[in-house]
């Protein structure tokens, strides 16, 4: 099925350059769209593991929370819930330890959003958790989560769901 999936991915695109309308971010497949925004969480939580500077800190924690709340909220509503749907037991397990795995993040944004020395120790410790929590997440949820979803749903079902997910996500506000 993934190699089906690629050959309509890359005929959709190819119809697109020929007729000259550019390809939307709403017109590919979610688990694409989720990918993208894994790599951004990666590289901001690598960033704010490795930084010293107590503005860039604050800085990169805003970015993370702006990122990651949305992203995950909208990917629960939409992945998880549809992969919980399916009627196989393994499948259910992975939709409900992605939504266990999400709010182990939120208690540790919580935490370190509540660490007024952005340059401690508590904070550097926190920040790497964080990090190691979000990678290990994303590993699993990239092999399990995405294995039920490329059995379970067409491509184009993907696309509607990216559709969907990027509407839920432009409607989560992020707490200050």
């Amino acid at each position: 099925m993934p190699i089906m999936d690629t050959l309509q991915k890359t005929g959709r695109k190819i119809e697109k350059a020929v007729s000259g309308k550019p390809e939307s971010p709403a017109d590919q497949d979610v688990l694409d769209t989720v990918k993208e925004e894994h790599d951004e969480v990666k590289e901001l939580l690598a960033k704010l593991v490795k930084s010293e500077s107590a503005p860039e800190r604050r800085s990169l924690l805003k970015q993370i929370k702006s990122a990651l709340i949305p992203h995950s909220r909208a990917e629960e509503k939409i992945v998880y819930d549809g992969v919980i749907a399916i009627r196989e037991t393994q499948a259910k397990i992975d939709g409900e330890e992605g939504y266990l795995e999400h709010g182990l993040a939120d208690k540790m944004l919580g935490v370190l959003g509540k660490i007024a020395e952005v340059k401690s120790p508590e904070f550097s410790a926190t920040a790497k958790v964080l990090k190691e929590l979000v990678e290990h997440h994303v590993s699993e949820e990239e092999r399990n989560v995405w294995r039920d979803m490329r059995e379970n749903f067409d491509l184009d079902a993907r696309i509607a769901m990216n559709k969907r997910y990027l509407a839920a996500k432009s409607k989560v506000r992020v707490p200050a």
